[in-house]
């Protein structure tokens, strides 16, 4: 079998095809929340998968019928970077080529000011972008442009908005909210679905009753994909590349990473890597001792900041304590402080997205491979 990247394993973009493992059920949930107009929000930790997720749906249901839009939120700063990236995705997603991209943006934009730049070829190579002035533009005016234009054109669109969490960094962003939620919850012809990779904040846009988009639609918690499946898909890829992988090391692989996606994926391309036919204990330890060096700097960076406090936090979490930190024991144990500390402690380090709740007073590390280094190389 040959690899269309040559790869067995994908790590870091987006997983497609044979490298796409399970996902059943929930492929068949977004899907149909798709084609049926369904506003959708996916919460789960980051490195699991998510964008690979929505891309496979998105192939799914782009037809003449339905149009997908894509936005990636994650470098926009305010409400104008917003709007600009907005207008600009969805006249692009719903033109077939550039006259009629002029003539959508001419149309439904007028005030907008559009800005074409050519590469070497004019006719194939070039990219426009619309750019926004709020004084003879409204935003509200804006984020009616996918209704109107499905309306036209008798299609539907289906708007997928990655590192949506990014608009809770926007300066008022709740009165931007107000307007996203205002305009978009009277749409008919077209479809929201927002993800992104702080678990937290999504769950603080979506989840809390004081924020405009409490229940906007469909929340769909993400969950792990189980070591079964893990096992039979790493040992399934070894095999089809004339190498194998017992079914105990490819267990290992999974408890490691904890299953999340991203980190098997990788780990399992490190062992891969380094074996010479069958998979060894030393093949797997190799690949360990990868994973974290291609982590490290993104760990030196995400702990060199925090206090004293919360490296004992995190310490505790990582021995396995995982409720009960105002227990005197463990207070002396890890030197947490006083038991009125610890409410600080897991605010500051759910904010920076390195621990999660994954059950009512219960917490963990948001990373498992972050967990392992500081065991291995910061603790050990």
């Amino acid at each position: 079998m040959v690899f269309e990247d040559n790869r067995p394993f994908v790590f870091g973009v987006k997983v497609e095809g044979d490298n796409f493992t399970d996902r059943t059920e929930d492929t068949k949930t977004l899907l149909a929340n798709f084609n049926y107009g369904v506003n959708t929000v996916l919460i789960f930790p980051r490195r699991m998968g998510k964008t690979s997720l929505v891309d496979k749906v998105c192939g799914l249901v782009d037809t003449d019928k339905i149009k997908v839009v894509r936005i990636d939120a994650f470098g926009l700063r305010c409400e104008t970077d917003f709007v600009n990236a907005f207008a600009t995705a969805v006249v692009k997603a719903t033109s077939s080529r550039w006259e009629e991209w002029m003539e959508n943006a001419k149309i439904f934009l007028s005030r907008f000011v559009p800005k074409i730049s050519f590469g070497q070829d004019p006719l194939n190579d070039f990219s426009v972008s619309l750019e926004y002035n709020p004084s003879n533009n409204t935003t509200e005016e804006v984020l009616q442009l996918p209704e109107l234009i499905a309306q036209s054109k008798g299609i539907r669109i289906v708007v997928c908005i990655d590192e949506f969490q990014q608009i809770g960094e926007f300066s008022d962003s709740l009165i931007f909210q107000k307007k996203l939620r205002s305009v978009w919850q009277h749409h008919s012809h077209v479809t929201y679905c927002m993800y992104g990779s702080k678990k937290h904040m999504m769950e603080r846009i979506f989840l809390n009753k004081s924020y405009p988009f409490y229940r906007f639609g469909d929340i769909m918690y993400l969950q792990k994909i189980s070591e079964r499946d893990w096992v039979k898909y790493i040992m399934e890829r070894f095999s089809v590349t004339g190498k194998s992988i017992s079914e105990e090391l490819a267990q290992r692989i999974c408890r490691l990473t904890e299953c999340y996606s991203s980190y098997v994926q990788q780990l399992a391309w490190f062992v891969w890597l380094k074996c010479d036919g069958e998979a060894t204990e030393c093949d797997l330890t190799f690949g360990k001792n990868r994973l974290l060096d291609s982590q490290e700097a993104l760990f030196i960076q995400q702990t060199e900041s925090l206090s004293d406090y919360q490296m004992n936090y995190l310490h505790a979490i990582a021995d396995g304590i995982h409720t009960g930190f105002s227990l005197k024991s463990t207070l002396s144990k890890y030197r947490l402080g006083t038991s009125a500390n610890i409410v600080k402690l897991k605010k500051a380090l759910l904010e920076k997205d390195l621990i999660e709740v994954t059950a009512p007073k219960t917490v963990d590390m948001a990373d498992p491979i972050l967990k392992l280094w500081l065991k291995e190389r910061i603790w050990k």
